[in-house]
């Protein structure tokens, strides 16, 4: 069975079992958190699609981490103008693990 869901601003495709990066979510560690806004369903012949959802359709994943990606290095320069700015920024993220897809 296969799902795709959205959740900050992305979609995701996702299968039972698949461990997904998304954007930060305000649950803690080993929480359960539950999708409703499911875009799509298929399982094999029977296969839904939403307009813009599908009714009664959920992804439930458990939480496996918080934390926060690699740093970028964000710079600036203007030519002839000694004008230099460097700064470092780190996105966080939250690591899903999808336990099941009602649908």
């Amino acid at each position: 069975m296969v799902a795709i869901f959205v959740t900050g601003g992305k979609q995701y495709k996702v299968t039972e079992g698949d461990v997904i990066f998304v954007e930060k979510l305000g649950a803690a560690e080993g929480e359960t958190v539950s999708f409703d806004t499911v875009l799509a369903v298929v399982d094999g012949e029977n296969s839904k699609f939403g307009a813009p959802t599908v009714d009664g359709a959920s992804v439930s994943a458990k939480v496996i981490k918080n934390g926060k990606s690699k740093k970028i290095i964000v710079q600036k320069m203007k030519a002839k103008k000694n004008y230099r700015r460097r700064q470092g920024h780190r996105q966080p993220y939250t690591r899903l693990q999808i336990e099941s897809i009602k649908g």
